[in-house]
């Protein structure tokens, strides 16, 4: 199965959470509300995390693939974004503004325990957790894109940090920032991250 966040007409214009089967068929809807934009599978492929709107306010949900009703995981002022599972499953790492500034926290899966990763002069976007679970890739934005923004058309870096010390270093430094890697990104291996870039050099 493929999952997939659309937006069209037949959904009043939001985006909207479905499964395609991998050789084709009618994709199922999942939300049953929008907008809602998918970032992941849990490491058991029972549930699918996403940021999603309700009440003029985006934080991360969980829900089963077969729908029905979705889980809040989020509740402090500001957006919330970008989670996604660990290997394991023992937590979903996500961005947020709540500290003032966009950077990288991590929660339990039900929702606890939620504690902030990085701390530094970047907004912090997207964090994609290696196959070992020992790395972190995230996109890191300049001083010149408010925390709530990640335009596609920037200057970014994409930065690697470790699990074990949260030391970031930089990996690229690209022109993009939205759909630059906004979902999971490691090869299966561990040795390589694919991501877009409208550098055109």
């Amino acid at each position: 199965m493929l999952a997939i966040s659309h937006h069209s007409k037949d959904d009043g214009n939001a985006s909207i959470v479905y499964t395609v089967p991998v050789n084709g068929g009618t994709p199922p809807r999942v939300t049953a509300k929008g907008p809602s934009y998918l970032h992941g599978w849990s490491p058991d492929g029972k549930y699918l995390v996403y940021t999603a709107e309700r009440g003029g306010e985006f934080d991360i949900y969980k829900i089963s693939v077969a729908g029905g009703a979705e889980t809040k995981l989020t509740n402090a002022k500001g957006l919330d974004d970008g989670p996604e599972f660990t290997p394991d499953g023992r937590f979903i790492y996500f961005n947020s503004t709540r500290s003032g500034t966009m950077q990288i926290w991590r929660m339990k899966p039900d929702g606890s325990d939620q504690e902030q990763v990085t701390n530094d002069e970047y907004n912090n976007w997207f964090p994609h957790i290696s196959p070992d679970g020992r790395w972190i890739v995230f996109l890191s934005f300049l001083k010149d894109v408010a925390p709530t923004d990640h335009p596609f058309y920037k200057h970014v870096y994409i930065r690697l940090m470790p699990i074990g010390t949260m030391k970031a270093k930089v990996l690229a430094y690209v022109y993009g920032g939205q759909g630059t890697i906004n979902v999971p990104s490691w090869s299966p291996d561990g040795k390589q991250i694919a991501f877009v870039s409208n550098t055109d050099r």
